[in-house]
């Protein structure tokens, strides 16, 4: 892939002008440069066009943040917001998927963590659901788009406080990225150990969060737990419902 055809992939993906997709391409291949060893961005650079190669140069060590870190890094370099940002790297990894070939891919996939499977292009990783679909099946229930999102986050929020931080990076994984500030509202708090609370806490919780009472916020966790299972899949799901105690299951009819 030349120069020209790896910014118009970009370009198209990103729904950006030529000038506007090279400042895209250059904030990310120059924020993944410092997520990934050295020698890997050495054959990444072998495998550009000339023009971009020099962007993901680099003689630094790898810094080990998250998929979250990276896209507030690509923002800043950029001058957007984080949503913005988000897109333009999901079009970037695209064309550089394109670029470098599935093997290449792997390598770079290899050294990543796997929060980073929601910016990834298939291939290494399981597919994610995007955070639209998500919202609008918990809107079936919610009533609206603002009404699921609060529902969502105020469940993501109370579910990564009940739960072991290893398992909530495990959803953070499955989950686009929308959906990862209420999970690391929660396991911050929680300082990532499990938090015991009965059926009727975390319902307690979810309608303090969400404005709402106690009977409604169960008919929305119902809700985001449905969808939540939906996306992440059946084993994925399983692991998160062995972690709830048996009251707190059945009131959420997870079994």
């Amino acid at each position: 892939m030349d120069h020209e055809a790896f910014i118009d992939v970009v370009s198209a993906a990103a729904a950006l002008d030529r000038d506007g997709a090279e400042r895209a391409t250059r904030a990310v291949l120059q924020t993944l440069a410092e997520r990934i060893d050295r020698g890997e961005a050495r054959d990444l650079a072998a495998l550009l066009p000339a023009e971009v190669a020099p962007w993901i140069a680099t003689t630094s060590p790898a810094e080990g943040f998250d998929v979250d870190e990276f896209v507030r890094r690509v923002a800043q370099r950029e001058g957007v917001d984080e949503p913005t940002a988000y897109g333009h790297v999901r079009a970037v990894l695209d064309a550089l998927a394109g670029a470098v070939g599935p093997d290449e891919l792997a390598d770079v996939a290899a050294e990543l963590s796997k929060d980073y499977a929601a910016l990834l292009p298939r291939g290494p990783y399981v597919e994610i659901v995007p955070a639209d679909r998500f919202l609008a099946q918990v809107a079936a229930s919610a009533g609206d788009l603002d009404g699921a999102r609060r529902a969502t986050d105020a469940v993501l929020e109370t579910l990564a406080e009940r739960i072991a931080g290893g398992e909530v990076r495990d959803l953070m994984a499955r989950l686009p990225i929308e959906l990862h500030g209420p999970l690391q509202r929660g396991i911050r708090r929680t300082g990532g150990r499990a938090q015991r609370m009965s059926a009727e806490d975390f319902m307690q919780r979810i309608a303090e969060r969400e404005g709402v009472t106690p009977a409604v916020a169960a008919r929305h966790a119902r809700a985001v737990l449905t969808t939540l299972r939906e996306a992440v899949g059946d084993d994925e799901f399983f692991d998160v419902t062995v972690q709830l105690p048996p009251d707190l299951a059945a009131a959420l009819a997870l079994s």
